[in-house]
């Protein structure tokens, strides 16, 4: 598991972040979930992750012997529409997009990756990760469940299909004998 480290992407790395999202989304309209599917908000929402990418807000993991992507996340910010105040959302990472490649498959990147955002909650004396997904896919939420996530309540917002509200404390570690090496500052 150390063929792989994380550092931060660079707007260079947006075709293959964004063939990452492609591959992402038709593997799970070939298991029937509706995710990143709709065409009015898609575009939308890729624009903002260009944007967050730009800002240095999104990290991407690749193979140490080539170079490709394998996975990325961002940092997401507490979103209004779903965490409120009484969540405090300062004391949380919010984790968002986080994708990894079909190829990748197998070698528990997903959890290495959240393993790492709880470290970097803790450095920043932050106690919680927090995701916010998609309500229709339970897949999804029961990942995150075993990933030590708690189901924090689910919120409908009009003209958002995310909402299901999670969030695991950040000293957790699921990998803890495999964790992702980090370069470039991160």
């Amino acid at each position: 598991m150390a063929d792989e480290y994380l550092r931060p992407a660079r707007p260079d790395d947006l075709p293959a972040l964004l063939a990452l999202r492609a591959e992402a989304t038709r593997w799970l309209r070939d298991r029937g979930s509706d995710q990143w599917s709709d065409a009015r908000t898609g575009p939308v929402a890729l624009e903002k992750w260009r944007r967050v990418v730009e800002q240095g807000n999104t990290w991407v993991v690749v193979d140490a012997l080539g170079g490709d992507a394998l996975a990325t996340v961002s940092r997401g910010s507490a979103d209004v529409d779903f965490w409120t105040a009484d969540d405090r959302p300062e004391s949380a990472f919010y984790l968002d997009k986080l994708i990894v490649a079909r190829r990748a498959a197998g070698r528990r990147l997903g959890e290495r990756v959240v393993d790492w955002a709880c470290g970097v909650a803790e450095r920043e004396g932050r106690a919680w990760v927090r995701v916010d997904v998609w309500r229709t896919n339970p897949r999804l939420h029961a990942y995150y469940e075993r990933l030590g996530f708690t189901h924090v309540r689910t919120c409908v917002h009009p003209g958002r299909r995310s909402g299901w509200l999670a969030q695991r404390a950040a000293a957790t570690r699921t990998v803890p004998d495999a964790p992702l090496t980090a370069r470039g500052g991160v």
